[in-house]
């Protein structure tokens, strides 16, 4: 009996050990294997997998780029909006610490007076310098152009022969006195288009011109670029200054009333035996503290690409920067045009003065 004890004692001994061995297994199994383990593990992986966007554009357009983007690289796009001014004290005021990687804004001006703030570091990349030509390139890389609008005589086809159009002085004589549109000297678009005369042809002969217009006003100026081409409707006037991408945007737009508008319009590029067309540029800057500079310069390499350039083109309608990125067909409809040959620095160097002579000569 006593044998037979200790044998009964050993085989529950034996028993409850191996029990104890199965339960163990199974308790650590989850944590090997588990699907929530796994994704823990994914998400740690990818949380820095971010690029973050200080941009003075509030193009519907853009955020459908970041949104591809995003879909095909994985990066996530996070994005501030704001003034462009205002993006640049705050990425100046925040310095090291900041959490911007891009800077992106119109106008060629504000590009130089970022880089002159020294927020700015070279891009470096053999894909954005195969996408975007040099004369759309800051000279240190700086930054780069993504697109580009000119800043044209936009006229009514009912009033007015193209053949009666030629160049931006033109429009200061006096047949066109009370025909003339144009928006206020405080906007940035006509600041730089003045510059850009003070830098080819000098400033008395800039001043002369402004002087011009105001002459010919058909009213004091008002409103935005759609509101010159909905005042050449009215019968307000014959002829306006305005960018193209306007034109494009309401001949496409889901108000009937714009659609009527862009019809009577007619794009007419200026200057084409002189100087050139007045373009301006929309362009990205890698900021000097970006913590995130890879994914950053791979969000500059995908929207110069010629895919992302066709659909900023399609639906914002400007024209791309990527040579090889096709144009829609409202824009190829214009036609090809000579642009004007400067340094973008230039627009912001002369602001100043440009601001100065549209005070001097009322141009309000």
């Amino acid at each position: 009996m006593t044998r037979l004890k200790r044998l009964f004692v050993v085989a529950a001994s034996i028993l409850v050990l191996v029990g104890l061995v199965g339960c163990g297994a199974n308790q650590s199994k989850p944590v090997e294997s588990t699907a929530d383990n796994k994704e823990t593990i994914k998400n740690e992986e990818t949380k820095d997998q971010v690029v973050n966007v200080y941009t003075a554009r509030n193009y519907e357009a853009d955020e459908a780029v970041f949104k591809m983007f995003t879909e095909e690289t994985g990066i996530k796009v996070n994005v501030v909006k704001a003034k462009a001014e205002e993006l640049i004290e705050r990425i100046k005021r925040e310095g090291e610490s900041t959490e911007a990687d891009l800077f992106i804004t119109v106008d060629g001006g504000i590009l130089a007076n970022a880089k002159k703030n020294d927020i700015l570091q070279p891009i470096n990349s053999e894909v954005v310098n195969k996408n975007v030509p040099e004369n759309l390139r800051d000279v240190d890389n700086n930054w780069i152009g993504m697109s580009t609008r000119a800043r044209v005589i936009v006229y009514s086809k009912d009033r007015v022969a193209p053949e009666d159009l030629s160049t931006y002085e033109d429009l200061t004589s006096e047949k066109w006195n009370g025909k003339v549109l144009a928006r206020s000297s405080t906007n940035l678009y006509n600041q730089s288009l003045l510059a850009s005369f003070i830098e080819l042809n000098g400033e008395e002969q800039a001043e002369e011109w402004a002087k011009g217009i105001v002459t010919n006003f058909a009213r004091q100026p008002d409103g935005g670029d759609r509101d010159q081409a909905k005042a050449i409707a009215a019968g307000t006037g014959d002829v306006a200054i305005m960018n193209t991408y306007y034109v494009g945007l309401m001949a496409n737009s889901s108000e009937p009333e714009e659609v009527k508008v862009a019809e009577g319009l007619g794009v007419f590029f200026p200057n084409q035996e002189t100087n050139g067309t007045h373009v301006n540029i929309s362009g990205i800057g890698l900021t000097k503290y970006s913590k995130n500079p890879e994914n950053a310069t791979k969000l500059i390499e995908y929207i110069t690409s010629v895919m992302a350039q066709e659909y900023l083109s399609a639906n914002n309608y400007e024209f791309p920067v990527n040579v090889d990125a096709a144009k829609p067909e409202i824009l190829q409809s214009w036609g090809d045009f000579k642009m004007q040959e400067l340094n973008f620095d230039t627009l912001g160097e002369h602001n100043q003065k440009a601001i100065e002579i549209f005070n001097k000569t009322g141009w309000k």
